[in-house]
């Protein structure tokens, strides 16, 4: 292969690249969203400067994928907190765990999704819409709400939607010292909301040392929501380099 080509192939293996080129388009994405409180403190220990959390909530989020370009089917679940950049609201990811190699691979690549493995589901039980997340054989997270008890205004919805999300990226060099270290910003786009709820919602966290969602714990369940959308990912852009000298 010459060194051209080699340069121009997205990912490894070269003769079997681990993910496709996007956009990637999702097709009847579907979102279990509770938004609650939780302790400043928590939060203090795990958002990176140059983010500022205006106030202390997160957002536990489960996400059912049955149709994605070039990715298939696959469900992923985390948790991010309510952010701000520059004056901009949005959202920090803090933890994305995922059920499909390639979602985690392309999400970890192409961009900066703080993506590993874990098993998420999200399904209606009578009549009740559950999320839950087990990472290896432990569940780690069960939400529940009411199965589409009140219409969401659409147009609230896609704002849920299409905040910027915040997230870091890190890659060591050879050396053990980092080689890329910064903050990225992307946003969802070209979004058709195709229905939204909400309704009474609870969410329990259990602890895991290598799962840590209760150190965030719930204090307050402040909103929770139910959507069914169409959209597509948009392109990462770097906010700040952790490792720029200054001028």
């Amino acid at each position: 292969m010459r060194a051209d080509d080699v340069v121009r192939s997205l990912t490894t293996p070269l003769n079997a690249p681990a993910f496709p080129t996007g956009p990637y388009r999702f097709t009847n994405r579907e979102y279990l969203n509770i938004t609650y409180r939780t302790d400043p403190q928590a939060l203090a220990a795990v958002v990176p400067e140059p983010l500022r959390v205006p106030e202390p909530l997160v957002r536990f989020e489960v996400m059912r994928m049955p149709d994605v370009t070039g990715l298939g089917d696959y469900t992923e679940s985390g948790q991010v907190v309510a952010v701000e950049h520059e004056g901009e609201c949005g959202e920090y990811s803090l933890a994305m765990y995922v059920d499909s190699f390639p979602a985690i691979a392309s999400g970890r690549e192409i961009s900066a999704f703080p993506k590993k493995l874990g098993a998420p589901r999200l399904y209606v039980d009578s009549d009740t819409l559950v999320g839950t997340l087990d990472y290896g054989s432990l569940r780690v997270a069960t939400a529940t709400m009411g199965y589409k008890h009140r219409l969401l205004d659409p147009t609230e919805a896609r704002d849920e939607v299409t905040l910027p999300t915040f997230m870091l990226k890190k890659l060591p060099g050879y050396d053990g010292t980092p080689r890329i270290c910064e903050l990225v910003r992307a946003q969802i786009s070209d979004v058709t909301v195709k229905g939204a709820w909400s309704g009474p919602a609870r969410l329990q966290l259990f602890a895991h040392a290598l799962a840590p969602l209760s150190d965030l714990p719930v204090l307050e369940v402040v909103s929770a929501s139910h959507i069914l959308a169409d959209l597509t990912l948009g392109r990462a852009e770097v906010v700040h380099d952790y490792l720029a000298r200054p001028a």
